[in-house]
């Protein structure tokens, strides 16, 4: 069995991951996020993400993609852990670190068959759904956990 270390790759190293599941007919779905507090929001989506196909492919804000669209004090864990405690999970066959505000540049170069979004993202504004959907892929969202996430949980952690 892999470690979760070994499941975390440059881009470069991950789209040729991808090429070679593409081309033995296999689906892979991507995702994004920040999962800077891994909760159990985080792993029922990723699950579900899981489930559309045979590869998920999970890209993490950098630190500094984090800085620029969370509040101040974010994130709590640097990059590399928040990667590898993603990438332990059973579910998830690879991650890499993206340093852009959004994942599209990743989007365009992996092209994945299932782009996988949050239900409380409009799919009008889900960076690379045109992408997507115009290379004949699919965009889903999944419902979340209600009343669960990061934000909450910081918020919860900071008031006692």
């Amino acid at each position: 069995m892999m470690n979760a270390a070994e499941k975390v790759l440059d881009r470069n190293t991950l789209k040729e991951k991808v090429d070679s599941l593409r081309k033995a007919g296999k689906v892979v779905v991507f995702t994004n996020g920040c999962f800077d507090l891994l909760h159990i929001g985080h792993v029922r989506y990723l699950q579900e993400a899981r489930n559309q196909a045979d590869c998920l492919v999970v890209a993490v804000n950098s630190d500094r993609s984090v800085q620029q669209i969370k509040e101040a004090g974010r994130p709590i864990m640097p990059e590399g852990q928040r990667a590898e405690v993603v990438a332990a999970l059973g579910c998830v066959d690879w991650v890499t670190v993206f340093d852009e505000p959004d994942p599209l540049v990743l989007i365009k170069l992996l092209k994945p068959n299932v782009l996988v979004k949050g239900g409380d993202w409009p799919e009008a504004e889900i960076v690379g759904a045109p992408d997507v959907i115009e290379a004949g892929g699919q965009v889903l969202r999944i419902q979340l956990e209600p009343g669960v996430s990061t934000s909450a949980l910081i918020k919860r952690i900071r008031s006692r």
